[in-house]
């Protein structure tokens, strides 16, 4: 197992520093930042089939958390209707709380692959070449903490960085919330009941979900901090990739779904 992983970051190695070759006449200094970029969304592009699943089984789980919330409401103290219950409504949705989990873990080991090229010095016995390349002076190997003063060319590229990423998941955040706001997603996601309450439910911003989705975003620059800034700068392109992606993917599953929701 650790054998073919070993042999995959070799093989992606090769890919990164061929990408490097091509680019470097036409960006110079920047071709190995440039190459991040290029190959991150190039991966990102051929797992789309597996993203629009993703998002298509978490906009599922979505409309089926708060249906079995209610129904576990309705019956706690009936067991066995309480299964043929939620065993009803997941067919009629075509969907169980797991739609979306199946697609990410089929993504998961393209991701860790490209992410170890950023952060080991040292493949297959040779210095890691794309950690000597750099980005505004700075070399993609270094480290925010292990660095000079905040004030200098070195500190001003990571805190350029962290800003970035900042912005790209606050975008993402607000997205995400757009999205659970939308007519549609309201009607989907709201349990019988939820409006006169006055309480939040886990799929609803204020709820333990909806906070998880305002905070976990915004992780990823705590761990900018601490990673070379390759592996920064692949998180910046990777998170901004995801935000335009899950827009253009939520659209367009959000379109299918109107006229269902409309004759519901």
């Amino acid at each position: 197992m650790f054998a073919l992983f070993d042999a995959a970051v070799r093989a992606g190695y090769h890919v990164l520093t061929s990408v490097i070759s091509v680019l470097s006449p036409l960006a110079g200094s920047l071709a190995g930042a440039a190459a991040i970029v290029a190959v991150t969304i190039a991966l990102r592009v051929a797992l789309l089939p597996l993203s629009y699943y993703a998002v298509r089984g978490q906009a599922a789980q979505a409309r089926l958390l708060p249906q079995l919330a209610e129904l576990q409401r309705k019956y706690k103290n009936q067991p066995e209707r309480l299964r043929r219950e939620m065993t009803a409504v997941q067919q009629r949705e075509g969907a169980s709380l797991f739609s979306g989990l199946l697609p990410l873990l089929a993504q998961w080991p393209f991701f860790s692959v490209l992410y170890r090229l950023f952060l080991l010095p040292v493949i297959s016995g040779h210095p890691n070449a794309l950690l000597s390349e750099q980005l505004l002076g700075v070399p993609l190997g270094s480290r925010w903490l292990a660095g000079p003063s905040p004030f200098s060319t070195h500190g001003a590229v990571f805190l350029g960085l962290f800003a970035l990423l900042a912005l790209v998941s606050w975008a993402a955040v607000r997205l995400a919330r757009r999205f659970a706001a939308a007519p549609g997603a309201t009607r989907a996601t709201r349990p019988a009941g939820a409006a006169s309450a006055g309480a939040p439910t886990a799929a609803q911003p204020g709820g333990a979900v909806g906070w998880l989705t305002r905070v976990l975003p915004y992780l990823t620059i705590v761990i900018a901090a601490f990673v070379p800034l390759a592996a920064g700068l692949y998180l910046l392109t990777t998170i901004a990739w995801t935000a335009a992606e899950r827009t253009v993917l939520m659209r367009r599953i959000q379109a299918r779904q109107q006229p269902r929701l409309a004759a519901a």
